[in-house]
């Protein structure tokens, strides 16, 4: 993959259509403090909060999904008796978890098809009204095959849902504020979690069918925030200009908090920025993601995220209460240690929003997942000694995962997914890499179990030493493929992947936007 062409220091001499006056530059300067970014456009950062305020959903269900069938009344209500216990069917409890994570996948194709169409808006819109209608579903279901089919539906909701809210952040985001914006991706999918464990444990040992409806329910109140708001939400100006609406891209950048120069001067940005694409982009379809220079585009904008389900993350984050329980920690103590580690989640993503512009994306990757396969080999090898203190040693290491995994890897694969992909092709290309990463998700789903499960091959935390593999493999892929892109505009990265300019020279080159910056500053000294 790194055929590129590497490059000293310098600048293409290309299309005036590129060229900026200084007030465009100050308002994309990506080296202004985030405060100072934030009190500049309000609007903007508040409609970005509400794009990933939608992927509470998305973590709300998944999460949900899992720990139901750990409650005694829903194995009651679902499932039969057996051997003195109350059990859930295998097939029946790999359909629940495993279902809504293959329909998620196809529900991000198709939005990356239909937000093309119809626009973001009206695509959330959509995934609301099933998302609504899917909750139903599953709070008044008294079956398995009604559950299922409530879950399945509100999986095409939630993969919409995560690949539209990803696209938007990307497009309505000022510069110095992408990097911060979108890692707030990963918070919500933090929170979801936090939520859901908590609520479970105050209802989980009610004994009716509240003891699990009441999570659903709850999903009402994500969902009603997100249904209020959505018909406040400005377009993406970038849509509206691709489909030629000049006056609705401009009044939809007033919306977002632009002044009416500042409007009309950044709606001539996206504008050639899209004619830039679209003279290396002749459709916009999928089959356009794997062409030309889009290949490679679209390669180092999902590689991330199935860094993410690599190095473990799966495994981490749904095994955690059980391999404490399994190292011999109490049920109640077993649980706090699972609150620890979402809690730990969630301060780790809140460090990463410092980290993502301070350090880069490519370093942070960099340290990120070095950590993680430091922390995964050193579970492992505790796991191998067996001794009560090493076991639940191991166990710690999960609690040390939670917060270095969403510092790194876990936050910044949204940052390069929304920012990397060429401006025509952005959604269908965080669609495909969504559905990457839970096709990748399922083949874990099904095979974890069989690795880790004592009555199974008993890896237990040995399976450490597998990411660990993992780890160095997609340490190696960074080192040598992933550029840095912090601090870029569109119209840069543009002028740059058509270059082919080399991963690890990112960083050095000199845009000609940069050039004609500082031969205006040596012009004024002059």
């Amino acid at each position: 993959m790194e055929q590129e062409k590497t490059a000293e220091p310098s600048h293409h001499e290309g299309t005036e259509g590129r060229r900026r006056d200084d007030d465009a530059a100050v308002a994309e300067d990506p080296n202004i403090g985030k405060w100072a970014a934030i009190r500049q456009n309000p609007r903007a950062f508040a409609w970005a909060v509400f794009a990933a305020w939608q992927i509470l959903l998305v973590s709300y269900e998944n999460q949900a999904a899992g720990l139901v069938v750990g409650i005694p009344r829903f194995r009651q209500d679902f499932g039969s008796y057996r051997n003195g216990g109350w059990v859930l069917p295998p097939a029946w409890q790999g359909a629940h978890s495993g279902g809504p994570v293959a329909s998620q996948a196809i529900g991000a194709l198709f939005s990356g098809q239909v937000a093309d169409w119809i626009g973001r808006k009206r695509t959330v819109m959509g995934a609301l009204v099933v998302s609504f209608a899917s909750i139903t579903v599953q709070v008044l279901a008294n079956t398995n095959p009604m559950f299922f089919g409530g879950k399945f539906l509100n999986g095409f909701a939630v993969g919409t849902l995560k690949a539209v809210s990803t696209t938007y952040i990307g497009e309505v985001a000022p510069l110095p504020l992408r990097g911060l914006m979108t890692c707030l991706i990963g918070l919500g999918y933090t929170i979801g979690p936090f939520a859901v464990s908590l609520i479970l444990n105050s209802t989980g040992t009610f004994d009716n069918a509240w003891a699990y409806r009441a999570v659903f329910v709850s999903q009402y109140g994500v969902a009603a925030i997100s249904a209020i708001f959505v018909f406040f939400m400005p377009e993406s100006p970038w849509w509206l200009a691709n489909k030629g609406g000049k006056e609705k891209a401009i009044q939809s950048l007033r919306r977002l908090g632009h002044s009416a120069e500042t409007s009309a001067r950044r709606y001539a940005e996206i504008e050639l920025t899209l004619e830039q694409a679209r003279s290396e982009t002749s459709d916009v379809s999928y089959l356009e993601c794997f062409r030309a220079s889009n290949l490679r585009r679209t390669m180092i904008s999902i590689a991330p995220l199935l860094i993410q389900s690599l190095a473990g993350s799966l495994f981490m984050q749904s095994y955690t209460l059980y391999y404490a329980q399994l190292a011999g920690f109490s049920g109640a103590m077993s649980f706090h240690i699972q609150i620890a580690a979402q809690v730990l989640s969630i301060g780790g993503n809140v460090v990463s929003w410092f980290l993502v512009d301070r350090l880069g994306r490519r370093l942070l990757m960099l340290l990120g997942v070095g950590m993680l396969l430091l922390i995964c080999t050193v579970q492992g090898a505790l796991d191998v000694l067996g001794t009560t203190e090493s076991l639940r040693g191991a166990v710690s290491m999960c609690l040390l995962y939670s917060f270095f995994y969403n510092t790194g890897i876990g936050a910044v694969a949204f940052t390069i997914l929304a920012e990397v992909s060429t401006s025509r092709l952005r959604v269908k290309t965080i669609a495909f890499g969504l559905c990457c990463q839970n096709a990748l998700n399922v083949m874990w789903s099904f095979t974890l179990p069989y690795l880790f499960n004592p009555d199974q091959l008993a890896l237990g935390g040995k399976l450490g030493f597998v990411f660990a593999g993992t780890s160095i493999v997609s340490l190696v892929y960074v080192w040598f493929c992933q550029p840095e892109t912090r601090g870029r505009t569109y119209a840069e990265l543009d002028e740059m992947f058509a270059l082919r300019i080399g991963a690890r020279q990112f960083k050095r080159y000199k845009s000609e936007v940069q050039a004609q910056a500082q031969s205006k500053v040596v012009d004024g000294d002059d």
